[in-house]
């Protein structure tokens, strides 16, 4: 018997019939479904409501779209148990079994063998840690990005970022993004950073309208210390994963580096990176 938990987005119609196709479909084969309680909530299905951590599933099934993707890996905080995007909405990056198809991958995820019945995508994650003054270090993963950004609109930022413990440049922007290979073609790519593939291991750092004459991405090496450090009077929020986290001050600190956890995604053939980048941009055929 697989505990089962199901991460589920809150608003979309086809959600609700998917749950009940899982939930008998689950429940034939002896497994257990379960959901986190505002999920629950959300479906009118406190029978499934549980306060157990996430990492406690043998797989979570993600019922939605990239944002949902995310909500299930932060919950999962590093754990390494593999998760089944159903994409429900728009055409993501994450999300690749259609609603029609669900109940089969689930079955096959649940009764295949890795590397037979299906592949086990791992994605890189990154390690953000926080050091402010008289207080204990804070650390979150991200699997898309981590975002230094203004408070007040009209503003802008400056932030020191250091580069292998040297002092690479003082940026004056709206904000700086530190994306992951994955998260590259999220907020990243609307800031004008570079598209790669989820296959590397980096840090890709991209300015939010920079005022400066420097104003291009770095993508630096997983090995490569990156630091910065809020220089200026004015207050900066710290983002991971399009989530507020925590406010940041003068002299606060943030260093980035590659998280020793992966995130697990369970796919039926080799991921499709640069198709789903074609069709999501209209490319030529």
């Amino acid at each position: 018997m697989a505990n089962v938990m199901v991460v589920a987005h809150h608003t979309r119609s086809e959600v609700p019939p998917l749950l009940g196709e899982l939930r008998t479909l689950l429940a034939k084969d002896k497994h257990q479904l379960w959901m986190c309680r505002a999920d629950a909530e959300a479906h009118q299905l406190g029978d499934v409501a549980s306060d157990r951590d996430a990492s406690d599933s043998d797989l979570v099934v993600v019922l939605g779209g990239d944002g949902t993707v995310l909500r299930a890996v932060s919950m999962l905080n590093g754990a390494p148990v593999p998760i089944l995007g159903v994409n429900v909405g728009s055409l993501g990056y994450l999300t690749e079994v259609g609603v029609s198809a669900a109940s089969d991958a689930v079955s096959k995820a649940l009764s295949g063998t890795p590397d037979k019945d299906f592949i086990i995508d791992q994605r890189m994650l990154l390690q953000v840690t926080v050091s402010k003054k008289d207080q204990p270090q804070t650390v979150w993963r991200a699997l898309n990005e981590a975002v230094l950004e203004k408070q007040q609109s009209g503003q802008t930022v400056w932030i020191d970022v250091a580069v292998n413990h040297e002092l690479f440049e003082r940026y004056s922007a709206d904000g700086v993004i530190v994306a992951t290979p994955t998260g590259s073609t999220a907020y990243s790519m609307s800031a004008r950073g570079p598209v790669v593939s989820p296959r590397h291991r980096a840090l890709i750092v991209t300015p939010v309208s920079p005022h400066m004459n420097f104003d291009r991405s770095l993508v630096l090496g997983p090995e490569e210390h990156l630091q910065m450090t809020v220089v200026g009077t004015r207050p900066v929020d710290l983002s991971i994963d399009g989530r507020r986290v925590v406010s940041l001050a003068i002299n606060d600190v943030v260093t980035y580096t590659p998280d020793l956890c992966t995130a697990h995604f369970v796919r039926f053939a080799a991921p499709k990176f640069h198709q789903i980048l074609r069709s999501k941009f209209g490319l030529s055929e």
